[in-house]
């Protein structure tokens, strides 16, 4: 400890950053100038930048960690969760900037695995149904999740809620969306709220904002993304899709790219060819029409099946995915130069379909409220 204490602290910090958080977090100890900096914003940032993403897939019985570089390694997460239903099925797992948000139906579980925090998430009410879509934060940094629900009254109507995490208050959204200048203008109802499909079946948070391709076009399918200012409170057309002729059953998938930036990857149903677009510059969630997206990959592989509901990431100019097969077994495929590199069946998740996405491990505390330490 002598010889560390000697180094310049610049060196540290820099030396700090590139250790993974489930090493990091026994390092607080060490001196109060080490626990103020594994809890500095700034620092924290760094710090996700450093590291490389892996694959989160949830069972009925277990939460697994799978990491890409290059060989497939699989660790079982042990995250237990106080009161939860035994066996209750995860539906969805999102990336929400460093956070693990799970919907479990009628609750949900938000998490950071590496530092072993686990949070419940409650909502209020007898719903019809209720989905948690994801995770974001308002300009006084006060996280709150976003959430849809309907009722016995009204079926056919999707309603939004946002939850304060500090004081687990709930809070009915009108759902209005507006536009930021897009080129496309949105069609409206005779009340004034706008009539919007979402595609895929979860967004993206990026820097406390919501985001999530939808479509407002039933017959053209004209595709372009909405965000969710935690903020305003406010619906927003984002910016439209780099790619044309999108049909209902492409896969279309938002992501976080190198931590400021989005990535799509988009597979066309009809020829099973990927594409993946990605913004060339930082996203900033109020300059929607400043948005450029390029062409990053193309890959035409003969007999690639339908990814299903993929979830993926690109590492080294390499597309890692996760997906199912039709008998709902998880499989990473690992695609560059046009060629698929590898396809591996994840043996150790014996349970079928699970729920999957990709997810940096982050120094990120689950936020607000009382919270179980797991592990």
């Amino acid at each position: 400890m002598a010889n560390q204490e000697k180094l310049p602290w610049d060196l540290t910090e820099e030396i700090l950053s590139c250790v993974p958080p489930e090493s990091l977090i026994r390092f607080r100890t060490v001196s109060k100038q080490w626990n103020a900096l594994l809890s500095d914003k700034t620092f924290i940032k760094k710090h996700k930048t450093k590291m490389t993403y892996r694959f989160i897939l949830a069972t009925k019985s277990k939460i697994y960690s799978v990491s890409v570089n290059p060989k497939i390694e699989v660790h079982d997460l042990m995250l237990d969760v106080p009161d939860l239903e035994p066996h209750a099925l995860p539906r969805r797992l999102m990336d929400c900037d460093g956070l693990l948000l799970c919907d479990m139906g009628k609750r949900g579980m938000v998490s950071n695995p590496w530092l072993k925090q686990t949070r419940r998430v409650e909502h209020e009410g007898n719903h019809q149904s209720f989905d948690f879509s994801g995770i974001g934060y308002d300009d006084d940094n006060g996280y709150k999740t976003l959430g849809t629900h309907r009722t016995e009254l009204d079926p056919t109507k999707t309603f939004w809620k946002t939850l304060d995490f500090s004081s687990d208050a709930w809070k009915e959204q009108r759902g209005v969306m507006k536009s930021s200048g897009s080129s496309s203008s949105p069609s409206t109802t005779e009340e004034g709220t706008t009539v919007i499909t979402f595609h895929s079946t979860s967004g993206v948070s990026l820097n406390g904002t919501w985001y999530r391709v939808a479509s407002y076009n039933e017959t053209k399918y004209s595709y372009f993304i909405v965000n969710f200012d935690f903020t305003k409170e406010t619906f927003n057309q984002f910016c439209d899709l780099p790619c044309e002729d999108n049909k209902h059953d492409d896969a279309l998938v938002l992501r976080v790219f190198i931590g400021d930036r989005f990535s799509l990857l988009k597979q066309s149903h009809l020829t099973k060819k990927i594409q993946i677009w990605v913004t060339k510059n930082k996203i900033h969630k109020r300059g929607g029409r400043d948005v450029e997206w390029m062409n990053f990959m193309e890959v035409s592989i003969p007999n690639l099946p339908d990814l299903v509901q993929p979830s993926y990431f690109i590492n080294d100019k390499r597309l890692v995915v996760c997906s199912c097969d039709t008998d709902g077994q998880a499989l990473i495929y690992v695609v560059g130069n046009n060629n698929l590199i590898s396809k591996t069946k994840i043996d150790l998740v014996a349970d079928f379909w699970p729920s999957h996405c990709s997810l940096i491990p982050s120094l990120v505390s689950v936020p607000g409220g009382k919270r179980e330490e797991a592990g």
